[in-house]
């Protein structure tokens, strides 16, 4: 059937002869995939195109043919290695071809480090051939630079990391003219050194050598293999599918997972592939869609005989992380310490799975102002991890990324820059440039530098986030409007009202088409909107903002966030620039009531709280009362922040 289906694909194109898809169906048991591969057909430029662009239809149509080459390639391996045939235990090999430009620059870039080859590798032992019939022909092409790649091959590297290779003597459909040796999908190899090639008719050709990476002792190498090991339960397919949300593509994911439900035939399948697309919405930030997924894959797994407890923990994680992103705190808690009930059951004490539950259970008690209970279960996360995990695996770097922001919402300036450090450290070596994990380190650190005073470092991270999830999020996620608002704080702090009402109003405009109508996310944006509105002197715009940034928190947090002191505050500074000064101070003392409820107790917020209390009774004429107030600000401001914070200023002024 898979071959029929392939058949049928290659009609449908309009570049592919008659004559070879027949060849294809009626002689494919004739050869072995080595010589299909190497054969003068359709199957290796429709296949490297394929693996090569990540295309899901070729892909999926060709995935019997990928699965025959690989296994092909591994069984022939291990019969040429343990023969009087094997290669040396360190050898040559040779690759020409073209690159684009850009392509070319980017590797200059990343000279010293890794690099991989998607497809199936065709090398050749003899330089000549490599050289002139593909890394000459492909320097006269205007748009590309020929490319000779040296590479140096360690036999027991390929063995410790599994890299099957093949000589194709007397296997391929050249016999040996070529001299391949043909090496299997995802071949790693760093990037030694690149330099020019003089030739007399072109100053387009570079030779660039390459060592076979995969030393045991490589953290990159501990990484690969612990992340081969991650999804080693599951499908050749939807290991794909997990591959291309890790590295920031969900779109193919999503073409891929629509594609597998389409065709499944079991219920664990439309079970899982259900599972698989709510975890890609709630990915690209289509909450509403995510939990109609989700929804639909646990309904099957609750009416399975038997269950299946681990498939049920999974669902209910997934649905706890949709309720988070949509602000609905209390179902998110509900469905996360589900989950991890079932899991304390069925997992042992230090299994990566519980790390993940500890981890959620985390972000909901950030979210609702719990911050010891929050770090807490950060911490016991963490824990885990470092036991369970390899020392750069991704998920390390999220448990510091949340530990730094449990840290910035108690005022702990320098613990959390250096929790966000870290993670940024570990999410630099684990994934791509433009991941969106790395927006979030990058949004940290801005927060911190804006709440330290640092406003130039400050803008500049926060500008690297936004430029790193345009690249490579949705135009209207969430986490878009999370950036242009962290921008309009700093452009705020720096007195840029204009610059900062533009990025606060672009940051509610995305959050207007992407969150249901009360979450938390629109009262921080018309929060800040009134913040510029006042700081600008438009006293009853400022006001409107407020309140209705006070109305959305009533509904959507408890009664003592944070988020509702700040919302006090703003109004008690109209009312207070208004000359209302009763309303000023009863809304200053509310702010005050829930930060000291909510936060540590040498807070900086505490410390705005008793300024802006100053402030009033300044107005209402109570000096000895501003007095008290103000040296109490100072107070808490010489024990939360850095020497040189502009605070300072405001408060000996004020005094």
């Amino acid at each position: 059937k898979s071959l029929k289906d392939l058949a049928e694909y290659c009609r449908e194109q309009d570049d592919i002869l008659e004559d070879q898809i027949k060849q294809v169906e009626n002689e494919y048991r004739n050869h072995t995939p080595i010589w299909w591969y190497t054969a003068e057909t359709f199957i290796y430029p429709m296949l490297n195109r394929g693996l090569r662009f990540m295309d899901i239809n070729i892909i999926l149509k060709m995935g019997f043919f990928i699965r025959h080459l690989h296994q092909h390639i591994t069984d022939l391996h291990r019969e040429q290695q343990s023969s009087k045939a094997a290669m040396p235990s360190k050898f040559q090999v040779f690759r020409g071809q073209g690159l684009s430009m850009e392509a070319f620059e980017k590797m200059k870039k990343t000279k010293g480090g890794l690099m991989s080859f998607n497809n199936f590798l065709s090398t050749s032992r003899n330089r000549d051939i490599s050289f002139e019939t593909f890394a000459r022909p492909a320097a006269f092409n205007a748009n590309t630079v020929g490319i000779l790649f040296v590479m140096n091959i360690d036999t027991a590297i390929c063995t410790a990391s599994s890299t099957p290779f093949v000589n194709v003597k007397n296997v391929g459909f050249f016999d040996d003219k070529e001299e391949e040796i043909l090496f299997s999908t995802h071949t790693i190899f760093r990037i030694d050194r690149i330099e020019h090639i003089e030739d007399k008719h072109t100053d387009r050709l570079w030779q660039v050598n390459l060592t076979l990476a995969g030393n045991q002792d490589d953290d990159f190498n501990k990484l690969t293999a612990h992340l081969r090991k991650e999804h080693s339960g599951a499908t050749g397919w939807t290991r794909l599918g997990h591959i291309f949300i890790k590295l920031g593509d969900p779109a193919k994911a999503e073409q891929l997972y629509k594609t597998l439900l389409e065709t499944a035939s079991s219920d664990k399948q439309k079970s899982d592939y259900n599972h698989y697309l709510g975890w890609l919405y709630t990915d690209m930030g289509e909450y509403a869609k995510a939990i109609i997924f989700h929804e639909k894959s646990l309904k099957i797994k609750e009416n399975t005989t038997p269950q299946n407890l681990l498939d049920l923990a999974a669902s209910y994680s997934e649905i706890g992380a949709v309720y988070y992103n949509m602000g609905e705190y209390s179902k998110a808690l509900s469905s996360y310490e589900r989950s991890l009930e079932i899991r304390k059951i069925v997992r042992p004490p230090n299994h990566p799975d519980l790390a993940a539950s500890y981890n959620n259970i985390g972000l909901v008690y950030d979210k609702i102002g719990e911050y010891s209970k929050a770090l807490s279960s950060y911490e016991r996360s963490l824990e885990i991890k470092k036991i369970a995990l390899p020392p750069n695996h991704p998920d390390l770097a999220s448990s510091y990324n949340n530990i730094g922001l449990v840290y910035d919402n108690m005022g702990k300036y320098s613990k959390a820059l250096s929790s966000y450090e870290r993670a940024l450290e570990i999410w630099k070596i684990a994934l791509p440039p433009n991941h969106p994990h790395l927006a979030f380190s990058y949004t940290g650190i801005a927060l911190v530098y804006n709440n330290m005073g640092q406003y130039s470092k400050a803008l500049s991270s926060s500008e690297r986030s936004l430029e790193i999830r345009k690249t490579a999020l949705p135009p209207n996620h969430p986490s878009l409007g999370t950036s242009y608002n962290n921008i309009g704080l700093v452009y705020d702090n720096m007195g840029e009202y204009s610059k900062a009402l533009s990025s606060y109003e672009r940051s509610l405009e995305i959050h207007k088409i992407a969150l249901p109508p009360n979450h938390p996310d629109f009262a921080q944006s018309y929060n800040n909107i009134g913040m510029v509105y006042y700081n600008m002197g438009e006293y009853s715009k400022a006001l409107s903002s407020y309140e209705r940034s006070l109305e959305i928190q009533k509904i959507a947090l408890p009664p003592n966030h944070p988020h509702l002191a700040s919302s006090y505050t703003g109004i008690a500074l109209v009312y207070n620039n208004m000359g209302q000064y009763s309303k000023a101070l009863s809304s200053s003392e509310r702010s005050l009531e829930i930060r000291k409820t909510a936060l540590p107790q040498n807070h900086p917020d505490l410390a705005t709280s008793y300024n802006d209390i100053g402030l009033v009774y300044d107005n209402m004429g109570e000096y000895s009362k501003a007095l008290s107030s103000q040296e109490r600000s100072l107070e808490i401001r010489k024990i939360a922040l850095p020497p040189n914070h502009p605070d300072f200023a405001q408060s000996y002024n004020n005094i």
